[in-house]
């Protein structure tokens, strides 16, 4: 039996749940191994830092075997933020519309799109990934590759209903509104 109040308990939980924390936060948090270092913030033993996750926007992408790079956007070193991204319909993808992929992409000329870097570090670091992005095919425009058939395509992320995996798509192909483009918000 705990030794804490109900009352502590309530508290404890409203709060966390005013910060934003989801069920499966509150999962994790019991499930942790070294919880005991959680207590070392409130007693002065530990300290809480901010991870910072910058990505090189300027290195030479993933190419998978037998594709080349076609375009690759250089944009400096980024510093994740989700909340300084958008997903991007055009109108032509909206209400059971769909947009041709060499349209979509003059349409996407002059916009901060993200490279196919920023699509790899988020593989390796899955828990960057907002949870809106399920569901969708999350393109990464700011890098288009030639396909070993000799077709241009674009990469993108997608969730399997247990991780996060990349795919593509031709861009000769017809985009949906399942297909967004990864944009800096303004």
């Amino acid at each position: 039996m705990s030794s804490y109040t109900e009352g502590q308990v309530h508290q404890l939980a409203n709060k966390l749940e005013a910060e934003g924390f989801t069920p499966e936060d509150i999962t994790k948090l019991g499930q942790l191994k070294n919880l005991s270092d959680i207590r070392g913030l409130f007693r002065g033993t530990h300290e809480l830092r901010l991870v910072r996750h910058i990505i090189d926007c300027d290195a030479k992408p993933f190419i998978p075997d037998g594709w080349k790079v076609e375009k690759h956007r250089k944009d400096g070193q980024l510093e994740w933020n989700a909340e300084k991204v958008s997903l991007y319909l055009s109108q032509l993808q909206k209400d059971g519309k769909y947009i041709g992929g060499n349209e979509l992409r003059k349409e996407l000329q002059g916009m901060f799109v993200y490279n196919a870097n920023v699509l790899d570090y988020l593989l390796v670091h899955q828990e960057l990934i907002p949870e809106e992005w399920k569901g969708k095919a999350v393109f990464f425009w700011g890098t288009i590759y030639r396909h070993s058939d000799g077709d241009l395509c674009v990469r993108f992320l997608r969730w399997d209903g247990v991780q996060w995996h990349w795919d593509y798509r031709w861009i000769g192909y017809d985009f949906y509104s399942v297909s967004p483009a990864v944009l800096r918000a303004s």
